[in-house]
């Protein structure tokens, strides 16, 4: 994989180990304008590396140090996910500017620079996330359209479920939600809306915006089990 030296200044000391990798859209227009928006001085946004559409990788920070791509975010109730993680922005015009399929390509380029960063670092498949997973409360990025399956099939991250809706009929609904909080959302009870949407995002799309339906239910069950 060639990678494309692209450098931002948008960076600072890490004070973690990596263990977590985090995906995102860029949610503009074009590449090139995410581009430089991830290389302004006057955006104070960054990534580690960013992913155009056609496949070229462009490498903006060195992984030794912290990029800012997460923003306010968590994961099982730990916060500066950026710390611990290598962020890469994937060129999508996103939700706002016309979402559309990730091309081949891209995808392609993404799992191939998942496994290069598995060489220098111990990043599993459970901690490969979306933005709107770790911050669900203001993005929705990758989004519902990105494959996750093509990466879970090369074991890079966890598989969306794949199973019947119905398996999911005799499932209480405090076991779903204690599930979402479990598996790693900032899901506190009352208040577990934008993170019941992330998920749906990320491992059953089918049934995003539908509550707690039974598939959901089924979903949130077999990710837990997948969690070491």
């Amino acid at each position: 994989m060639k990678l494309i030296d692209a450098p931002s200044p948008n960076f600072d000391a890490r004070g973690a180990n990596i263990d977590m990798v985090i995906l995102h859209y860029t949610g503009m227009e074009t590449g090139p304008e995410a581009l430089q928006r991830l290389q302004s001085p006057e955006a104070r946004v960054s990534a580690h590396y960013l992913v155009e559409e056609n496949g070229d990788v462009y490498h903006l920070v060195d992984e030794r140090m912290r990029a800012w791509h997460a923003g306010v975010s968590s994961w099982k109730g730990e916060g500066d996910i950026n710390a611990r993680s290598i962020g890469i922005e994937i060129v999508n015009p996103g939700h706002e500017w016309g979402y559309r399929d990730f091309p081949d390509a891209q995808v392609t380029s993404v799992i191939d620079l998942l496994k290069d960063i598995r060489t220098r670092h111990s990043v599993r498949p459970h901690h490969v996330l979306g933005h709107s997973d770790v911050a669900p409360r203001r993005k929705e990025d990758p989004g519902e359209k990105f494959p996750w399956d093509r990466l879970a099939k090369e074991g890079l991250a966890l598989v969306p479920y794949g199973g019947p809706a119905k398996a999911g009929l005799a499932i209480a609904y405090e076991d779903a939600l204690t599930a979402l909080y479990e598996i790693g959302y900032d899901a506190p009870k009352g208040d577990h809306a934008a993170a019941l949407l992330a998920f749906q995002r990320r491992f059953c799309p089918q049934s995003l915006g539908q509550g707690f339906d039974p598939r959901t239910k089924a979903a949130l069950i077999e990710t837990k089990k997948m969690l070491p």
